[in-house]
Parts: structure tokens; C-alpha cells; sequence
């Protein structure tokens, strides 16, 4: 199900804009995110439906987002994670963004993880992904994350409802002139009511315009 709230981060803009390295929006999302979820234990659950139906809570976050790349004459999308992006400074959140985008894909470990699933024979893909996504808690946070942060922002396009293996997936859309922005958590009706998600929601922007701003304004 998606849930949006259009926020109003015309003070995390101008705060941005100050900084002589401008820090990615991805990188910025995710960190204010990583601290609403580390703050609430419901967004690190998710619903396993093997051998029975049950949730399972990861203990930390784990963040999980796409970068699109060139590989063999072609636009593909890559996923790789980031533990705890709560802990880490937007500096240096905004590096592991920036190297997923630019690194060669042979230097990247989750790349090629990637590369060599997507050669395997479709029914051993199938049984990987599976186990992935249904075998135990820990493992799905280990290899897709606790939350997934994805866009299209920058190519003019948002999505309204992005599915997702994860409980929670957050996408937003394009600024308007005044500094408003609608932002969307998809999330998974199995875990989470609707409001759960929308306090959740009137959190983020809290933490983007107090923590989240402040630090871009101590960034030299």
C-alpha cells in the first residue's frame, strides 16, 4: 500500500544549497529515515509466510537502494546496502552513493554478486531469490536491507506505488518552487496499519528539518 505526505523542506534546501559539496537527496533520505526506523522497532519487521506466517524484527537498520549503471550496452538497475545509515555522517553516506554510481561494476562486491545470480539458470534464480526473501529474518536484511530508498526524481518521473520485497520503500517526487515535496512510503499492509505509516511519515519531516538540516549546516 502506498501512503504520501507532501512535506515542506524549504529550510533543508536552503541549508543544502550552503554547503560547498552538495550531499545527494538519496543519501540525505536515507539517513533521516535510518533514524525514524532505528527509533521505532515496527518499521525493522517484516512478514515471513514460511514454514508458518510470522514477523520477524531485525535488531539494527539496513538501508537498500538502486543505482541505474551501464552494463554491456545497456541500462540496468543494481542494488546494494548500507548498515545502520543512521550512525554515519551525510558525508559520508553521500561517498558509498556516489562510488555505487561511479565505480567500476567489477570493484563492487554486490555487483557482482548481481552479475553472477543474473547468469544462473532461471530455476536456481527463482530458489535463490526465495531464500533470500523467505528463508530467515536475518538473512534477508543481510543480503536486501530493512528499508529500500529508490527514485526518479532526477529523470523527471516518480512512482505512485513501487513494489517492493521490503516492508517499507521510500520514493519521492520533484521540489517545488516554495520547498514542498511529496514523499511516499510503500509499505507492506501484513506488518503495518496505515497509520503506523503516517506517523511515520510527520516523523521524517521532523528529523529533516531539525537533525537532518542542522547537519547540513555545520557542513563546511
Amino acid at each position: 500500500m502506498p501512503m504520501q505526505r507532501r512535506m515542506r523542506l524549504g529550510g533543508v534546501v536552503a541549508a543544502r544549497a550552503t554547503a560547498t559539496d552538495h550531499v545527494s537527496w538519496c543519501a540525505i533520505f536515507m539517513k533521516a529515515y535510518g533514524v525514524v526506523c532505528a527509533r521505532h522497532p515496527e518499521l525493522r519487521r517484516a512478514y515471513f509466510s514460511f514454514p508458518w506466517a510470522q514477523l520477524y524484527e531485525h535488531p539494527e537498520t539496513a538501508a537498500s537502494f538502486s543505482v541505474e549503471r551501464a552494463y554491456e550496452g545497456e541500462s540496468a538497475v543494481f542494488f546494494t546496502r548500507i548498515p545502520r545509515p543512521e550512525t554515519l555522517s551525510l558525508r559520508e553516506i553521500d561517498a558509498v552513493v556516489r562510488r555505487y554510481k561511479t565505480a567500476p561494476l567489477e570493484s563492487l562486491r554486490s555487483y557482482r554478486r548481481i552479475i553472477g545470480l543474473s547468469s544462473l539458470p532461471f530455476p536456481v534464480r527463482r530458489l535463490i531469490w526465495w531464500l533470500a526473501v523467505q528463508a530467515r529474518g536475518p538473512f534477508r536484511a543481510y543480503f536486501l536491507g530493512t528499508f529500500a530508498a529508490s527514485t526518479t526524481a532526477s529523470e523527471g518521473g516518480a512512482s505512485l506505488h513501487q513494489l517492493s520485497p521490503l516492508t517499507t520503500t521510500l520514493n519521492y517526487g520533484q521540489f517545488e518552487d516554495d520547498g514542498t515535496l511529496d514523499v511516499r512510503l510503500t509499505y507492506d499492509h501484513r506488518v503495518l496499519d496505515g497509520s503506523t505509516v503516517a506517523r511515520a511519515l510527520v516523523e521524517l519531516e521532523s528529523v529533516l528539518r531539525g537533525e537532518i538540516a542542522s547537519e547540513l549546516a555545520e557542513t563546511p
